[in-house]
């Protein structure tokens, strides 16, 4: 029985093994870089099965970056933030002295009485 050899279907996307290479070097997230360098050696002849041996990680996982890419293209790839603690930002004065303003307003603040 012979398996179907998957190959990147990079003619889909108007790229080239190059536009590969390039998007494994330049993308912004590690992930993305590992997986479009994944696709890049893939394309160039290696198996994915191979791929996934020699960088770590399960053969299923890199195969589904191949489908991935093959069905919807480069963009998915592209590592989104999925959750987690949210990245920091700084808050601005103005937004963190309301985190402490008196939060019921119906019923004016009085000043104690003073002593006698």
């Amino acid at each position: 029985m012979s398996g179907t050899v998957l190959q990147v279907d990079h003619d889909r996307w108007g790229q080239t093994q190059t536009d590969l290479r390039e998007l494994a070097l330049n993308a912004t997230h590690a992930r993305s870089r590992e997986r479009f360098l994944a696709l890049h050696e893939i394309a160039e002849g290696a198996c994915a099965t191979q791929v996934a041996m020699r960088t770590g990680r399960h053969p299923q996982t890199v195969m589904g970056w191949l489908h991935a890419d093959n069905e919807h293209g480069p963009a998915a790839l592209t590592d989104q933030r999925s959750g987690g603690r949210p990245p920091f930002v700084p808050i601005s004065l103005p937004r963190l002295a309301s985190r402490f303003a008196p939060r019921n307003t119906r019923r004016p603040v009085r000043p104690s009485p003073e002593p006698r």
